[in-house]
C-alpha cells in the first residue's frame, strides 16, 4: 500500500490497514495478549485510523499498535466538519473528550484523498521514535538544589476505594492535570536525581520514584514482581510500594514530552499507563495513563498494566 512507503513503519508491521479496528478493541486485544506468556514478546503490530477528541478540535490519526508498542504514524488533516459529524453519529458531541473509531464516510474520504493518491497533502508523518530513553533523558539537579523551600507535603497514602466523583474531587483538590477532568491543572514538582540512575526524588512530595518500572503484566504477576523487587532491595531499599492515585497523578504534566507522554523526560516512556493502589467503586481498578494524560478505570476482565513503584523519603 503506497501510504506506507511515505511513513516510517516497523519492519514487523504489516503494510495494511485494519479498517475494523477501534481504539477500545485495540486496547483490549493487545493488553490481553500481553498477559499471555507465549505472546508477551510478540512482534505483531497493526495499523488503524482513529479520531482523537481530547484537544481543542478533533484530530484524525493513523496508529501503529502492538502488544508493547503504541505509536502514531501520521496525522491526517481531514476536514474538521467530517470528524465532528462522525463523532455526533456515534452519540458524542464536539466537546466529548474521548477517542472514536472512523465511520464509512471517513473511510471513503481516506481511500480517495490519502490512500490511493501517490502523494497526499493531507498526510503529515509523525516524528520518528527511534530515539531511546537514554537519548532524551533530562539532567536533574541534586537533592537540595531543586529550589524547593519548606516542608514536603503529604499526599493521600494507603489503599483506597474511589468512585468517579471522588476521583474528580481528588484531582481538583490538588490541581492535578487530567485531560478530561481538569485540563487546566498543573501540579509543580521539584525533581532531583536519586544519584543512582535508577531513581528520582520529588522534594515537594518527599517521594522517591523508579525512573522506569515493571513491564506489562496482570495484577497477580505484578504482585509477584513487586514482591521480588522489594525482597532484593531495589536501589538499596525494601519499602517500595504501588503509588496511590494522588501520588501517580502528581507526576502528570500538562504537555507531552519528547517521548510522547505526560511526564518529565527523566522518566522512561516504557510504562505508559500504570497500576495504582486504588479500586474503583462500584467495580474495577483505577489506572493513571501518561500517554493520554488522564486517570481511567478498567474492569477486572482487562486487568493488564505497567507499574512505577515509589517510597516515601521525607
Amino acid at each position: 500500500m503506497g501510504i506506507f512507503d511515505r511513513l516510517n513503519i516497523s519492519k514487523t508491521t504489516a503494510a495494511t490497514i485494519e479498517w475494523d479496528m477501534t481504539p477500545d478493541l485495540a486496547f483490549c486485544t493487545f493488553n490481553a495478549k500481553g498477559l499471555r506468556e507465549e505472546l508477551s514478546k510478540s512482534d505483531e503490530r497493526v495499523c488503524y485510523f482513529f479520531i482523537d477528541n481530547w484537544g481543542d478540535a478533533p484530530r484524525l490519526y493513523l496508529m501503529e499498535r502492538g502488544t508493547r508498542y503504541v505509536h502514531i504514524l501520521a496525522e491526517i488533516t481531514a476536514p474538521v466538519e467530517l470528524l465532528i459529524e462522525c463523532i455526533v453519529n456515534q452519540g458524542g458531541t464536539s466537546s466529548s473528550r474521548d477517542n472514536f473509531p472512523i465511520d464509512t464516510t471517513i473511510k471513503k474520504w481516506l481511500l480517495a484523498e490519502v490512500i490511493e493518491p501517490a502523494e497526499s497533502p493531507y498526510l503529515v508523518p509523525a516524528l520518528s521514535e527511534e530515539s531511546t530513553d537514554e537519548d532524551l533523558d533530562a539532567a536533574l539537579p541534586s537533592c537540595g538544589e531543586t529550589g524547593f523551600k519548606g516542608e514536603a507535603i503529604s499526599l493521600p497514602v494507603g489503599h483506597q476505594s474511589l468512585d468517579d466523583e471522588q476521583i474528580r474531587r481528588l484531582i481538583v483538590q490538588w490541581n492535578f492535570y487530567d485531560a478530561e477532568r481538569n485540563p487546566q491543572g498543573k501540579f509543580d514538582n521539584f525533581l532531583a536525581d536519586g544519584g543512582d540512575e535508577l531513581t528520582v526524588i520529588d522534594e515537594r512530595t518527599g517521594i522517591m520514584w523508579q525512573r522506569a518500572g515493571l513491564d506489562l503484566c496482570s495484577r497477580r504477576s505484578m504482585q509477584r514482581k513487586y514482591d521480588q523487587l522489594v525482597q532484593e532491595g531495589f536501589a538499596g531499599f525494601h519499602d517500595w510500594r504501588l503509588p496511590t492515585a494522588a501520588e501517580a497523578l502528581s507526576l502528570m504534566e500538562p504537555c507531552r514530552n519528547e517521548k510522547g507522554i505526560h511526564l518529565h523526560p527523566c522518566f522512561s516512556k516504557e510504562q505508559p499507563f500504570i497500576f495504582v493502589d486504588a479500586r474503583r467503586k462500584p467495580t474495577g481498578y483505577w489506572f493513571v495513563d501518561y500517554k493520554q494524560g488522564k486517570v481511567y478505570w478498567s474492569s477486572g476482565s482487562v486487568p493488564g498494566g505497567f507499574a512505577r513503584l515509589c517510597r516515601r523519603v521525607a
